[in-house]
């Protein structure tokens, strides 16, 4: 009964059945997936850090140490840190680490920055930059208008004459040759004795 079954079941299909069997299988391999979280690499800036007041809201940084020979080339803003790479050799400035400054460096004005513990080198500063244009006087206006360049002289000074101040000098006194109260007195006793002659004569 078997082997009729069997015989039934058509040649192909033997055939069929025997190449799938020795047909090699390619089986695609399923990385292994990590556990767990991965850890982040974070690098901490070595050396100093200045760090933005907290009462300042913004500051400029120079491309040099000095705010009026130097152009500003940037912002920080209140509670920033950035790298510290030297200071001038007056202490006043700090050159900072500044990706959009000339060379990557800025400067910032010092009291408005606090520096943490660690060691600064002196830095020399940049040249200051030239100007981009100079003031050249023409001199054919000059030569039109050369009256109008001499310089007017100033009124010459005449001082004042010197102040007097009048001196009071006592007046000298005359020594009289004969005393007026004694006059007085004896023009009296002749006034006197005339009267009482005359009042003997009546």
């Amino acid at each position: 009964m078997k082997h009729a079954r069997f015989a039934l079941i058509p040649g192909g299909m033997l055939l069929l059945l025997g190449l799938g069997l020795l047909i090699p299988r390619t089986q695609t391999a399923q990385a292994q997936q990590p556990t767990g979280s991965i850890p982040t690499v974070t690098s901490t800036p070595l050396g100093p850090m200045v760090t933005v007041y907290q009462d300042l809201e913004i500051i400029n940084v120079y491309a040099g140490p000095d705010m009026y020979l130097y152009p500003p080339v940037g912002v920080l803003l209140r509670g920033q840190s950035v790298p510290a790479l030297g200071r001038s050799a007056d202490t006043d400035w700090i050159m900072i680490a500044y990706p959009t400054g000339p060379d990557g460096v800025a400067w910032v004005y010092a009291p408005w920055v606090s520096l943490s513990p660690g060691f600064l080198p002196t830095v020399t500063p940049p040249p200051t930059p030239t100007p981009f244009a100079t003031f050249a006087l023409n001199p054919t206006l000059a030569a039109s208008y050369a009256e109008n360049l001499l310089p007017t002289p100033l009124p010459t000074f005449t001082p004042a004459p010197p102040l007097e101040i009048p001196r009071f000098t006592e007046p000298e006194s005359a020594s009289p040759s004969f005393p007026l109260g004694l006059a007085i007195l004896l023009l009296a006793v002749i006034g006197v004795v005339g009267t009482l002659s005359t009042l003997r004569r009546g």
